[in-house]
C-alpha cells in the first residue's frame, strides 16, 4: 500500500433543525397551548484513532466529510431526532489543523481516541419554550444552528519509541529485519527505504526480561545533508522522529562514497538541531552497524576511539551474524526506562 503522510479536506457537521410552530388540537380541550417540539442536534464529524493504519491514503480522494443534518421538531411535542455523527478512521499519530488559521485542532494519539473536528449545530426551540402569562399562545420558534465547516490539513507522523538515524545504506532497514517480523526493502544501494518502516521488537526473542516486554523501532529514510531545509524530502521524514523517544544513530564506513563516520554523525547532529534543538537533546545511542565487514572491522578500534574522545561511546553490532544485536537492544531497553527515555 502507499504510503501518503499529508492529505486535506473539508469537514462539514450537519445544522440543527428547526424547532416547530405548533399547538394541542384535542376535542374538549379549545385552548391547549403550544406543542411544538425542539429540532435535532447535528451530528459532529469525529476522528477516530485506528491502530491498524499506517497511512492516510483512504482520505487522499474525499474531498469532503459531511455529518447528518438534525431533523425539525414536529407537533405534538415531537422533537426531531439528532443527526448522526460522521467517524473518520485515521492512525494513530495524525495531527489535525485548521487550514486557514493554522491552528491545530488536536491530535489523535491512541486507538480509539475520538476528537471532534467540526461540532454539529444545536436544534432550534420549538414555540413551547416561548409561551409566557401574557403571550400564551406564542408563534415563534427557533431555527436550527449551522454545524461548522473547517478546511483541515491532516500530518500524521508515526508513533514508535526508537527512532533510526543515519545516512542513507549504513543498514537501518537490515537492524530492522533482524530484530522485528517488518520486513522491509533492502539492497546495497542508497535510498532503499523511501518512507518510514515499523518494526515490533519482542524483547524475550533476545532473552531480554525487563520492564518491558517489546518496544517499536521506526526506519526513518536515509537523510543527508540539507535535509532540514528539505534536501531529499529530509524534513518531511525528520518530522516523524519527533515522537520517537530514543534516536538509535547508525554510522559505518562506505568506500563508495568515501564518507567519514564521525563526519556523518556530527552532519545528522547539525540536521537535527536545525529541524527542532528539542530533538538533539533526547537520548541517543551511537552504533558501529556492518562491524562483520573487513574494511570496518579494520579501522573499528579508531571510530571508537575518535568518538570516545568526544565523549560518546559507540557499540558495535553485525546484523548479519547477529554479533552485538542483544547489547544495542539492552541499551534500548535502558534508555527507555530512564525517566527521560
Amino acid at each position: 500500500m502507499r504510503f501518503v503522510d499529508e492529505c486535506s479536506l473539508q469537514v462539514a457537521a450537519g445544522s440543527g433543525g428547526n424547532g416547530c410552530i405548533a399547538f394541542r388540537r384535542e376535542s374538549l380541550v379549545p385552548f391547549g397551548g403550544p406543542a411544538g417540539g425542539d429540532g435535532g442536534n447535528g451530528g459532529s464529524v469525529i476522528f477516530v484513532g485506528d491502530g491498524g493504519k499506517t497511512s492516510l491514503l483512504d482520505l487522499t480522494h474525499v474531498r469532503k466529510v459531511q455529518a447528518e443534518k438534525g431533523k425539525n421538531g414536529k407537533g405534538k411535542d415531537m422533537y426531531g431526532r439528532g443527526g448522526e455523527d460522521e467517524r473518520v478512521r485515521v492512525p494513530v499519530g495524525t495531527i489535525v489543523r485548521d487550514r486557514d488559521t493554522g491552528e491545530v485542532i488536536g491530535e489523535v494519539l491512541t486507538h480509539g481516541q475520538e476528537l471532534v473536528v467540526a461540532r454539529g449545530g444545536h436544534g432550534g426551540k420549538g414555540n413551547k419554550h416561548f409561551a409566557t402569562p401574557t403571550d400564551r399562545a406564542p408563534r415563534k420558534a427557533e431555527p436550527g444552528q449551522p454545524g461548522e465547516m473547517r478546511n483541515v490539513e491532516l500530518e500524521l507522523q508515526v508513533m514508535a519509541d526508537v527512532g533510526l538515524l543515519g545516512f542513507p545504506n549504513v543498514g537501518k532497514s537490515t537492524f530492522v529485519g533482524t530484530v522485528s517480523a517488518a520486513r522491509p526493502k533492502i539492497a546495497d544501494y542508497p535510498f532503499t527505504t523511501l518512507v518510514p518502516q515499523l518494526g515490533v521488537v519482542r524483547l524475550e526473542d533476545f532473552s531480554i526480561f525487563g520492564p518491558f516486554e517489546h518496544f517499536v523501532v521506526a526506519d526513518i529514510p536515509g537523510l543527508i545533508p540539507g535535509a532540514a531545509e528539505g534536501a531529499g524530502l529530509g524534513a518531511r521524514f525528520l518530522r516523524h522522529v519527533e515522537r520517537t523517544r530514543v534516536l538509535l544513530h547508525l554510522v559505518t564506513i562506505d568506500p563508495a562514497e568515501g564518507r567519514d563516520p564521525l563526519t556523518d554523525y556530527r552532519t545528522l547532529r547539525h540536521e537535527l538541531e536545525a529541524f527542532d534543538p528539542a530533538l538533539a537533546k533526547r537520548p541517543e545511542l551511537v552504533v558501529l552497524s556492518k562491524a562483520d565487514l573487513p574494511e570496518v572491522a579494520e579501522v573499528a578500534a579508531e571510530i571508537v576511539e575518535s568518538f570516545r574522545q568526544l565523549g560518546i561511546e559507540v557499540l558495535s553490532m553485525s546484523c548479519r551474524d547477529k554479533k552485538g544485536v542483544r547489547e544495542v537492544l539492552l541499551r534500548l531497553e535502558r534508555c527507555l526506562a530512564e525517566p527521560n527515555g
